[in-house]
């Protein structure tokens, strides 16, 4: 599923911050937002709530942004949201009000609130063509937003054969405060849940589907040509071979790491890829960690480092507490601050990612 970058949500509650006074806390779901003070957020409002990693366009109504966040992706300009810390707080992503979708309706935008069993909906534009939405409607498109991508090394690039294959799911998971509801269930299940650490280099993916052996970037299909780091450790891995061997239509996904790659935090010689995950292709559904486990120690390849596994009752009780667990030094490299944290059910049918937010404010890109 794409991430939805800027979506309708609510403000759940504003709090204050000490020794402030024009500034103050909006909380969203599980992200807080240092937003000015008495200005126009009160509680329940509907807003448009823009996460950390969106490239906003360069438009007038957010040249508010330009003297904090100015980024250039490749050639293309705009602003770019990133963790940010002020008087003491974390502030991640940005909230605006809903009339920055005015521009997006003709006449003048006329908004109502219309009740319903399941929750409020929002009605945007003209009553007689209004779009009716809710809470966690995406609006990143409408808006003109996409996801900041650093740039990206010649050797890892490489040549496109196509854009990512829609059989397989992309390695994006949902971040943990996205499901503040859903994970205080978790909290209080009897399910199991593995813990790895998330590791700071480059998506790979690579499939086997009818006798074809693909490779492949975190947005791309790559042809395999002389010096492309993706096909050169697939060949020094034998991944073809060890995954046909398998006779299934499958992919596995994993991190790759190395010199060169994000500044090469865990200091390695050359390259490897540390898989996370096995997809059937045919049943389109992850594999089951047993499965995945078992392919990966039969063919003598690495997985990203096992932290824990424990009952949802064991897991830490609040989204804090959990954002606070994640921090920590990298099982690969105990001089480097982790990423973050993945935690997923053996079934893999529930899975979600907590990144440091110690890490976060460390970004250089």
């Amino acid at each position: 599923m794409e991430r939805k970058l800027a979506s309708i949500r609510k403000i759940s509650d504003l709090k204050p911050i000490e020794g402030a006074d024009n500034i103050e806390l909006a909380i969203v779901d599980g992200w807080q937002v240092v937003v000015a003070k008495n200005v126009e957020h009160k509680v329940g409002d509907f807003i448009v709530y823009c996460e950390i990693d969106s490239f906003l366009p360069i438009k007038e109504e957010f040249e508010f942004l330009r003297k904090s966040s100015y980024k250039k992706m490749g050639e293309v300009e705009g602003f770019r949201l990133k963790t940010i810390k002020l008087r003491g707080q974390i502030s991640q992503g940005l909230i605006l009000p809903i009339s920055v979708l005015n521009s997006k309706f003709n006449p003048e935008m006329v908004v109502g609130i219309s009740k319903q069993p399941w929750g409020d909906q929002l009605q945007i534009g003209p009553y007689d063509d209004a779009l009716v939405v809710e809470v966690g409607t995406d609006v990143t498109e409408l808006l003109g937003i996409v996801k900041y991508e650093p740039p990206i090394p010649a050797e890892l690039a490489g040549k496109v054969k196509g854009m990512f294959p829609s059989f397989i799911p992309k390695t994006d998971e949902i971040r943990i405060q996205n499901i503040p509801d859903e994970y205080k269930t978790y909290t209080e299940s009897d399910n199991d849940f593995y813990i790895t650490e998330k590791l700071d280099g480059s998506s790979a993916t690579f499939y086997i589907n009818n006798g074809e052996f693909g490779v492949c970037s975190r947005n791309l299909e790559l042809l395999e040509t002389e010096g492309n780091t993706f096909w050169k450790v697939a060949r020094e891995l034998d991944l073809e071979n060890k995954m046909k061997a398998k006779n299934k239509n499958f992919a596995i996904q994993g991190e790759l790491i190395g010199e060169g790659i994000q500044g090469n935090p865990y200091k390695i010689k050359g390259h490897t890829v540390k898989f996370f995950t096995a997809f059937d292709i045919g049943a389109h559904k992850r594999f089951s960690y047993a499965e995945f486990a078992m392919f990966m120690a039969r063919n003598e390849l690495d997985v990203v480092p096992l932290l824990s596994i424990r009952a949802g009752t064991d897991l830490p009780k609040t989204i804090d507490e959990l954002l606070k667990f994640a921090e920590g030094k990298s099982s690969l490299n105990e001089k480097t601050e982790r990423e973050g944290i993945v935690i997923r059910t053996p079934d893999n049918t529930i899975s979600f990612k907590a990144i440091s937010n110690k890490f976060l404010l460390k970004e250089k890109n």
